[in-house]
């Protein structure tokens, strides 16, 4: 730092006061780079060119949200990428799919840190949230291997299931699971692994949730991975059948991450600096299992501190007594009521051949809205 007469003179402040400055925007810097994600490569489609050249800049320096090691990856597998921000987009999607009906629903708030401030809270939701998005680089990845995009993978080379029939052919070019769970564990980690925190620090507990759930997450997409075959044969006979690994639907991938949200784990620091169950009348996690260490918080109303949008003006079902429902919904602030039109296709006829022709209805519906 210059410390010269002249630059005190000019700025007209004490020193301390000048450090002080200086510190306020480094702790600004730093928590806004802190912010950023790689996820937001889910809401900014990447260009695939042609041609990738190995430590090229460009690309991987115009990318946001990557920190100082997945910008390295970057380099070095440029064409992952686009494939990359695929997953985060999927993950994204289906975080949205599954919470569609509760308070918190996975909102999307801004191109950096996507979910917002409600991510600084190591709470069920943000556990979630790096699973499904972890969970998206792999089924991304083992897809792009299969379809040939890649230039360091191919088509899966797992090796033939014990339980398979003799006269069934193992061969087929099938989803590259192993390798999307590798990469996704490389690129994915990379962020919490180059961070440096005291052992046994909230900040160091909230590292080891995060990998933990980052694990949790590649293991529902690499565990759910299942065999799948098709008939050859004379007129259908299936007198051969050739086989192959395939990914599970994603829906189902989110599906059981769901189970895993309703049953996490709630974790605290220990005396050894790992996580450790606050209640210790439950069973230790699995890897397969969601840990967190921060209560959620409600999410009725909005809060700037938390991150929280609340359930001002969300959709509610008057009829339902779940969480979609309007008392729930609501937090009990009560609800208006409207009348809407609501347009769909119906009295559907199959033509031969072969289409099928609708009309389209519109009906007059009563929707209802949180105050």
């Amino acid at each position: 730092m210059d410390n010269s007469p002249v630059l005190r003179r000019r700025t007209g402040a004490a020193p301390h006061l000048l450090q002080l400055a200086v510190l306020l925007a480094c702790s600004s810097q730093l928590r806004m780079v802190e912010a950023n994600s790689w996820w937001s490569l889910g809401l900014t489609p990447i260009q695939r060119p042609e041609m990738y050249i190995i430590g090229a800049q460009p690309l991987c320096s115009q990318l946001s949200g990557l920190s100082q090691s997945q910008r390295k990856l970057c380099q070095l597998y440029q064409d992952h990428m686009s494939f990359i921000g695929d997953g985060a987009r999927t993950g994204i999607k289906e975080c949205q799919y599954q919470f569609r009906q509760r308070r918190w629903n996975c909102s999307t708030v801004d191109n950096t840190s996507v979910f917002g401030r409600v991510m600084h809270i190591g709470s069920r939701e943000t556990a979630f949230t790096y699973a499904i998005s972890a969970a998206g680089v792999v089924n991304a990845i083992s897809r792009a291997c299969r379809e040939g995009e890649l230039s360091t993978c191919g088509c899966s080379r797992a090796a033939r299931p014990r339980e398979l029939p003799r006269d069934w052919l193992w061969g087929g070019c099938g989803d590259n699971v192993h390798y999307g769970y590798r990469f996704a564990r490389e690129f994915v980690d990379a962020k919490e692994r180059e961070k440096n925190y005291p052992r046994g620090s909230k900040e160091n507990a909230r590292i080891l949730m995060n990998l933990h759930n980052n694990e949790a997450g590649r293991l529902a997409v690499y565990n759910q991975a299942h065999v799948a075959c098709k008939c050859h044969g004379v007129s259908g006979s299936c007198s051969l059948k050739t086989c192959w690994l395939q990914l599970a639907d994603f829906r189902r991938v989110g599906e059981f991450l769901k189970e895993k949200y309703d049953s996490a784990a709630a974790m605290q620091i220990g005396r050894k600096g790992k996580l450790e169950l606050k209640d210790k009348r439950f069973n230790n996690p699995t890897p397969e299992d969601m840990v967190y260490i921060d209560t959620s918080p409600d999410y009725c109303l909005r809060n700037e501190t938390t991150g929280s949008l609340g359930t001002h003006g969300r959709y509610c079902n008057k009829t339902s007594e779940g969480m979609d429902g309007c008392e729930l919904m609501c937090c009990g602030r009560g609800y208006d009521q409207f009348k809407t039109y609501k347009h769909e296709r119906c009295h559907c006829k199959f033509h031969w051949c072969c289409y099928v022709k609708c009309k389209r209805c519109t009906t007059l519906v009563d929707q209802f809205v949180c105050k």
